[in-house]
C-alpha cells in the first residue's frame, strides 16, 4: 500500500454533503464528461452474489469502486452490500485515497436523482411554503439518503416510509415517490399518482427486476443516465420497451437535462431511472478527497 495513501472512512465521504455532491456531478457533465464514452462496468456472479468493478477517468482522477452484493448477508447480520473505492492521479496513476465505498455509493446516487430532477422539484414547492411530500420504499441507506438530498433542496412537509407489505394509499398523495428496493415487480399501480409527480427508481440494476410499472413510464417524461446502460440493464426501461409502450429515442438523457438541451414537459408525471455509473462515482469521490484534503491540510502531489 502506498505510503501516504489517504484513508476516507464513512464518515470523511458523508461530510461532503448532498449539495457539494450534487454541484460534483453537475460540473462533471457542464465541463464534457460524456457519460456513454466511460467504461461499462463489469459485473460478475459469483457463488454467492455478485462483484462490480466500475473503473473511471476524467480530468486529473482515475478510481475503481469494487462493490459486493450478497443478498443472504442481512440473514446472518452483515450488511447485503460492501465496497471500496481507489482514487487514483490520472497522470502518475499513483494511488491518492481509498474511501468507503457504501458511504460513496449512497452520496453520489442521490446526488444523481436530485440533480436529474431538482427543477421539477423547485418547481413544485415554489407554492407550497410547507414543503413537499415524500414517500419513500425501502428502509435501507437509499432511502435515506434520498429523503436528506430532497431536503438540502426543498421544504419537505412530510415523508413516509414504505414496506412492501405497507399499504399504499399515502403514493395518491405524494409529490415525490422514491424507490429503493429489491422488488422484482411494480410497487405500486402508477394509476394512484398525478401528472406532476416526480418517480425516482434505483433500486435495481438487472434486465429482470422493475420497482414501476409498464404505465407509468408509457405517460412520463423518463430521464437516465445513458440510453445505452438504461436500455442494457434497467429492467424498469427495458420491460417497458418490450410491452411496446415506451421508444427508447424518448429517453431523455441526464447530460441533456443538466445542459439545457432537453426541459422535461410540465403537466406528465417525471420519472428518473438511475442505475448508477463509474464516473458518477469518480466526480464524487474526487470532490470528497479534495475536501478532505483541505480540512486535513494536506497537500495533494502528482
Amino acid at each position: 500500500m502506498t505510503p501516504d495513501l489517504a484513508i476516507l472512512r464513512a464518515a470523511d465521504v458523508a461530510a461532503l454533503g448532498s449539495p457539494a455532491a450534487q454541484a460534483a456531478v453537475r460540473q462533471a457533465l457542464l465541463e464534457g464528461l460524456d457519460p456513454d464514452a466511460v467504461t461499462p462496468r463489469t459485473i460478475v456472479e459469483t457463488t454467492h452474489g455478485q462483484s462490480l468493478l466500475m473503473p473511471a477517468e476524467w480530468g486529473r482522477w482515475y478510481g475503481v469502486k469494487l462493490v459486493t452484493i450478497a443478498p443472504g448477508n442481512p440473514a446472518g447480520g452483515l450488511p447485503r452490500i460492501n465496497g471500496l473505492y481507489l482514487l487514483h492521479d490520472a497522470e502518475t496513476l499513483v494511488p491518492q485515497a481509498l474511501l468507503d465505498g457504501v458511504a460513496l455509493t449512497s452520496l453520489r446516487t442521490a446526488a444523481v436523482s436530485l440533480v436529474a430532477v431538482r427543477d421539477r422539484l423547485t418547481a413544485l414547492a415554489a407554492p407550497r411554503p410547507d414543503g413537499l411530500r415524500v414517500v419513500t420504499f425501502g428502509r435501507g441507506p437509499q432511502s435515506v439518503a434520498h429523503t436528506e438530498a430532497i431536503r438540502a433542496v426543498v421544504p419537505v412537509a412530510t415523508v413516509t416510509v414504505l414496506g412492501r407489505a405497507d399499504d399504499r394509499a399515502p403514493v395518491s398523495d405524494a409529490d415525490v415517490i422514491v424507490c429503493a428496493t429489491t422488488a422484482r415487480v411494480p410497487l405500486f399501480d402508477s394509476a394512484l399518482l398525478g401528472d406532476e409527480s416526480v418517480v425516482i427508481a434505483v433500486g435495481s440494476h438487472e434486465p429482470d427486476a422493475r420497482e414501476l410499472d409498464a404505465s407509468l413510464l408509457a405517460r412520463s417524461t423518463v430521464v437516465v443516465e445513458s440510453r445505452d446502460v438504461a436500455t442494457r440493464e434497467a429492467g424498469d426501461v427495458m420491460m417497458a420497451v418490450d410491452e411496446g409502450v415506451l421508444d427508447p429515442a424518448d429517453l431523455v438523457t441526464l447530460r441533456a437535462v443538466v445542459l439545457g438541451q432537453v426541459t422535461p414537459a410540465d403537466g406528465r408525471p417525471l420519472v428518473f431511472k438511475g442505475c448508477g455509473m463509474a464516473w458518477q462515482d469518480l466526480a464524487v469521490a474526487a470532490a470528497a478527497y479534495e475536501q478532505w484534503s483541505a480540512r486535513e491540510g494536506v497537500v495533494m502531489t502528482r
